[in-house]
Parts: C-alpha cells; sequence; structure tokens
C-alpha cells in the first residue's frame, strides 16, 4: 500500500542467522619418483571438518593415475580420512584437493564465564565426552608432543596462581609469538618440541607443537588443528595462484569454552580467516598425505595451494 512503513522490526529468528564467508581451496601435491614406483598405498586428511562455523559447500579429491582401490572413513577424531592406493607402476603421483567452504564467526570466547586454570584442571575427571573423544585424553603425551620439563619451565610464567583460563592461554600464545622467530630453514618435521624451544625458532607446526606442550605440562587439554589461513598479498601486489601454504595452530579446551582455537603463530584466536582440515593430538595425525611406497628411490615433492575469497 502507498505511503505504508514497510520496513519493521528484524525478526529474532532471522537476526541469528550467521552470515558466512566464501572460499575456495585449491591444494595440490605432486610426487616425482627418481624411477617408477611399482605399489602406493596413501592416507590423505584432504576433506575439511563439518563444524557449526564451518560448511563445506563442495569436495572434490582427483587422484592420477586414477586408485586401483580407494575409501572413506573417520578416524578417533573424527576427521574424514580417504585410503588408496595404486597398484601399477607410476612415476608421478598427484593429489589434488578443491573445495568451497562456508565460514562464519567462532563462539566468543571471552564472554564466557570467567574460570581459574586451575579449576579447568581440576574438573576434566568430570567432563563428558567431547567431540566423541574425552577432552582428559588431550592432556596426555603423544608421539610428536612428549612430556618436556623444557616446556613446563617455558609455560610457568604465564601460569600464576589463580589466573583466569582464557587469559592464561592467550598469554603463553602472544609469549610465543614474541620470542620465537619464524624460520622456514631452521627445523624439519623430525625437529623435537625441545629443540625448538632451545633455538627459538621455527614453523608453525613447531608453535603449535610448543604451545601444546606447555599446555599439557600444566595438565591442560590441547590439540593440534591444521588447515588454511587466508593471507593478504604485499601492497599492490596481485593474489598469485598456489601462493599459499598449509597451515597450523593449536586449540585449548575448558568445560566453559569448549574448544579455543591459537594461533601463536600470528598471535591471534582464530577467525574467519581460518579454514579448518583436521584435528588431533599432534602432526602426525593430521599429515595432509603420508603412505607406503614400493620403489621410487628417492623422491620429490611439490605443493601449491590457493585460498581465494569470493
Amino acid at each position: 500500500m502507498a505511503g505504508s512503513d514497510v520496513t519493521g522490526p528484524v525478526s529474532p529468528a532471522l537476526a541469528a542467522v550467521p552470515s558466512f564467508d566464501v572460499y575456495s581451496v585449491e591444494h595440490d601435491t605432486r610426487y616425482s619418483y627418481r624411477v617408477p614406483v611399482s605399489q602406493s598405498w596413501q592416507l590423505a586428511h584432504l576433506t575439511p571438518c563439518r563444524l557449526p562455523w564451518q560448511r563445506v559447500v563442495w569436495h572434490e579429491l582427483a587422484i592420477e593415475p586414477a586408485p586401483d582401490e580407494r575409501h572413506e572413513t573417520r578416524d578417533s577424531f573424527d576427521n574424514s580420512v580417504t585410503h588408496f592406493g595404486v597398484h601399477g607402476p607410476h612415476s608421478e603421483l598427484r593429489v589434488r584437493m578443491l573445495c568451497e567452504v562456508e565460514i562464519s564467526d567462532r563462539p566468543d570466547a571471552s564472554a564466557r564465564q570467567a574460570l581459574a586454570w586451575e579449576a579447568v584442571r581440576e574438573s576434566l575427571l568430570d567432563e563428558p565426552a567431547q567431540d566423541g573423544l574425552r577432552a582428559v585424553r588431550m592432556a596426555e603425551p603423544s608421539a610428536l608432543v612428549p612430556w618436556s620439563d623444557a616446556a613446563l619451565a617455558y609455560a610457568s610464567p604465564s601460569f600464576a596462581p589463580g589466573r583466569d583460563w582464557l587469559d592464561t592461554v592467550t598469554d603463553l600464545m602472544h609469549r610465543i609469538h614474541r620470542e620465537f622467530e619464524f624460520d622456514a630453514d631452521a627445523t624439519t618435521v623430525t625437529t623435537t618440541v625441545d629443540e625448538v624451544l632451545e633455538q627459538r625458532r621455527g614453523v608453525c607446526q613447531d608453535f603449535a607443537h610448543v604451545m601444546i606442550a606447555c599446555l599439557r605440562s600444566q595438565g591442560l587439554p590441547a590439540r593440534y588443528v591444521s588447515g588454511y589461513l587466508l593471507t593478504q598479498p604485499p601492497p599492490g601486489r596481485p593474489r598469485l595462484l598456489g601462493a599459499d601454504v598449509s597451515h597450523a595452530w593449536a586449540a585449548a579446551y575448558s568445560p566453559h569454552h569448549g574448544w579455543v582455537e591459537l594461533d601463536p603463530t600470528n598471535d591471534t584466536l582464530a577467525d574467519r580467516r581460518y579454514i579448518t582440515l583436521a584435528t588431533g593430538a599432534d602432526f602426525a595425525d593430521v599429515a595432509p598425505l603420508r603412505g607406503v611406497i614400493l620403489g621410487g628411490r628417492g623422491q620429490t615433492m611439490k605443493v601449491a595451494v590457493s585460498v581465494v575469497p569470493k
């Protein structure tokens, strides 16, 4: 009707619908072998998680040469896992993941009730199963994050008696970011937590492991998160396809907050720029690709990652 007011108040139900940022992701891995491989068995963590704040619109995993066997399972952390085997001679293996995901805001950890970190630790034995896995299990040492006296000593300044849990874990994140230097040449996948603590340099995988070791040294659950981070090119430079990399960060658990994701490499809590691929006790649980080959006599690997906002 002419002249009528058609704006009106917004329905609470409509107002509560989250908005999403949309990303296209490509993760391209190529292995080249010195001599042909006769057989290959691989396990891939290359399917993004479905989470309250993360929707997988579509996903594709293309494998060349075409595998002779392939099946999908879920691991003990509820990650999607692809098992495949190539049983004929091949000189190259290409695994290309493409997907589109939608990311909304994670829960606001700062809006939750304050709770001393000691109280979080004491409450764990009474906490019911979380994500199909008791959170207390993530307070135990793991293959790549064993017990570390050095981690206990490093963590101690952040863990003042009675300090709020969220303030404590974010302070630890700030310190790792401030006191460790990013150096892609300083470590390898076999570098230990104690070695990283001694040299104070490494990459995102190392910093995530250090943070997890520090949290577990205080009896607090922590887990490893693999995924992707939208990065911005330098001013005046175009975004280049294939120029991004996989990323890793840590998540700490409190019964009142759930899992809170912290990125010591970039000194921030995970937000809409972070795309979760898989979670585990450490990197060994979530490696994008790992497997066994017969033959090859050496290999080279090239990885290209693109994260493009839509």
